[in-house]
């Protein structure tokens, strides 16, 4: 799978007290990747705080979880674009260990609002040829 890749290395504060990965800290790296996939197409979270013309605020998240990570654990993310909607889009998150068997992964949907009146817009125009980008770049 082509598309936007990082590697992450599990620290002591990602674990809970038996020493594997809290289940929650599996979203944020998912979310960390997030904020790096937006900066990269050009519509960094920052941006969204300032310009305040439109935010893709997550309106669904799941995850699974296929294998115990522990400190010093180094993992491969990648995410990829699985859908565009008129106003919402989804984006996986495959996450594999150096050898490439899949340690979990995590799932979000995103709605586009705008941000002065908190309703559902159509994706901008945009951000909409972006996603469309990456998702080919991921299939």
């Amino acid at each position: 799978m082509a598309g936007l890749k990082e590697y992450y290395t599990v620290k002591l504060h990602d674990t809970d007290a038996a020493g594997i990965l809290f289940y929650a800290n599996q979203f944020k790296m998912a979310h960390d990747m997030y904020e790096q996939f937006l900066t990269r197409i050009g519509f960094a979270l920052r941006e969204r705080f300032t310009i305040r013309d439109f935010s893709m605020p997550i309106v669904h998240a799941e995850a699974d979880y296929h294998q115990p990570l522990q400190v010093g654990d180094t993992i491969e993310i990648a995410l990829s674009v699985e859908k565009i909607g008129t106003t919402s889009f989804s984006l996986k998150y495959q996450m594999s260990d150096l050898d490439g068997i899949s340690v979990g992964i995590v799932q979000t949907v995103h709605v586009t609002i705008d941000l002065e009146t908190g309703k559902k817009i159509k994706l901008p125009v945009p951000f909409r040829e972006k996603l469309m980008e990456m998702a080919k770049k991921t299939t």
